[in-house]
């Protein structure tokens, strides 16, 4: 029971501080939960995609970028996509470009939670369940969030720019596979026999983290750009009530 409290736990604090983070105008709670729901349902399709294009991989850079990019940046951040575009993008409450942040953020992290659970669980059958569930707690987890920011951004645009509303969406979409997908490179490497031990550990570390870093980085300003666009609309429709 431990071991699903502590894969269930980064996913709940990142949902509860992208919320706060809606000070001015917060979304209906059960949107946001169904949001949270169907990104653990987007696991589903992201995983057979995955299992019918692993092939791919044949032990190779190009390979492993294919597999990378190609397969599971794409599956699990298309699947994503579909969640919050089917979904959240169509209600009323989607009312200011923030929205898309928040929205993308709770289907990011149903599906990174639900996956998390997965890993931690699968780990703790050979004794590595807390070291597994505690690295993906400061690394894979926030990852997922940040690949939402960066998606959740341009969709929150699109939904308010109705002209560029598609470019802007594939913006989106493409800009969460590249970063997933150079996130999940980089800790790849490891695994290709061409690279040793140490390499990979310098790899991992200068791709990986510099990979995740840029895209938190990015994450923080687009939230904190969205924040003040939200307080300068709806601090407006207040003082005209007034």
């Amino acid at each position: 029971m431990h071991y699903i409290a502590l894969a269930i736990a980064p996913g709940l604090a990142i949902c509860i501080y992208i919320f706060y983070k809606d000070i001015y105008n917060r979304e209906p709670k059960l949107n946001l939960f169904v949001s949270f729901l169907l990104g653990c349902l987007a696991i589903v399709p992201a995983i057979w995609f995955e299992q019918t294009f692993e092939y791919v991989n044949d032990n190779t850079k190009t390979g492993l970028a294919l597999l990378c990019y190609g397969v599971i940046g794409f599956s699990e951040e298309f699947s994503k996509f579909l969640g919050v575009r089917l979904y959240a993008y169509n209600k009323k409450s989607f009312d200011e470009p923030l929205d898309g942040i928040v929205y993308s953020v709770m289907v990011s992290m149903g599906f990174a939670t639900l996956e998390n659970i997965f890993y931690v669980l699968k780990y703790a059958e050979v004794g590595m369940g807390l070291e597994v569930g505690i690295k993906r707690m400061f690394l894979s987890v926030p990852a997922h969030a940040t690949f939402g920011v960066l998606m959740g951004y341009f969709v929150g645009k699109a939904k308010f720019n109705a002209k560029n509303s598609l470019w802007l969406l594939t913006m989106g979409l493409l800009a969460a596979i590249f970063f997933h997908g150079s996130f999940d490179y980089f800790i790849f490497l490891n695994q290709l026999k061409m690279v040793t031990e140490k390499e990979g550990d310098i790899l991992l570390a200068s791709g990986a983290f510099i990979s995740f870093g840029v895209a938190l980085l990015l994450s923080r300003k687009l939230i904190k750009n969205q924040r003040a666009l939200s307080k300068s609309i709806f601090n407006k429709k207040d003082n005209e009530l007034v």
